[in-house]
């Protein structure tokens, strides 16, 4: 057991360490966000079910799993919403960005994102 705990403190270390080198890498807000999250939720996630494994504890168990839920729940949406208010804001794209989906469907001014579903409603009523 405490074999596996190790190597899965290693995987969330290593994971860890890549999403600080996407920080560093990565050209653009977002693609910084969408990199540091994914490997950051799952490095830490790898690291607390490696704790479960080392400690062997039901309270620890518990805890970890509390704090793995939270994690997991809140840090995409973190991500999301740091990605958007920047996006509002105006934060350039990447210069090499060929495509930016949201560029027609969302409005500056009233801050509303329309979908092509809701808008092809409100043309057939």
């Amino acid at each position: 057991m405490i074999t596996i705990a190790y190597i899965l403190l290693s995987l969330g270390a290593v994971l860890i360490f890549i999403a600080s080198v996407g920080i560093l890498r990565m050209p653009d807000l977002y693609m910084r966000a969408s990199a540091v999250t994914k490997a950051s939720v799952l490095g830490v996630g790898l690291m607390l079910v490696g704790a479960i494994f080392y400690f062997q504890s039901f309270g620890v168990g518990m805890r970890a799993l509390a704090i793995l839920f939270f994690v997991v729940a809140t840090g995409p949406v973190g991500a999301h919403m740091i990605a958007r208010a920047a996006y509002v804001s105006g934060e350039k794209l990447w210069s090499k960005t060929t495509h930016d989906d949201l560029k027609e469907k969302y409005d500056n001014d009233t801050h509303e994102l329309s979908s092509n579903k809701h808008d092809d409603e409100e043309n057939t009523l």
